[in-house]
């Protein structure tokens, strides 16, 4: 359960990475043309530095606190927040009929290293 909580975790942060770095580094007029990327259009340019900023925070929070073993609980409580935020995800692209396959996909593997990482704590 371990390796596959750790697997998750990597992934995870990978994506969430990526994502967030994009989301913080470059401007919104260059993300709304990227394809996939129309819901951009529907979001203040402050509001994609936010989520950007949140995906980034959360990615570093899936691995580090459990890694180096400091404050092991924000590992479980990036990846709910982290669920949360693909929530919010898979909902505006149901409103926008687009796939919610990716994001729900990231949704449930992060409900899954929240639940798995968390259990020591309750």
């Amino acid at each position: 359960m371990n390796l596959a909580l750790w697997i998750a975790q990597g992934i995870l942060a990978a994506v969430f990475l990526g994502a967030g770095t994009m989301k913080v580094t470059q401007p919104k007029a260059t993300l709304e043309v990227k394809p996939g990327m129309g819901y951009m259009t529907e979001l203040s340019a402050l509001q994609l530095k936010l989520i950007g900023s949140a995906e980034l925070l959360g990615s570093l929070g899936l691995i580090l606190p459990w890694w180096l073993g400091r404050l092991p609980i924000l590992t479980p409580l990036a990846a709910a927040a982290l669920t949360v935020l693909m929530i919010g995800a898979t909902a505006t692209h149901i409103r926008r009929k687009e796939s919610i396959t990716f994001t729900a996909v990231l949704g449930v593997l992060a409900l899954f290293v929240a639940v798995g990482r968390g259990r020591l704590f309750i």
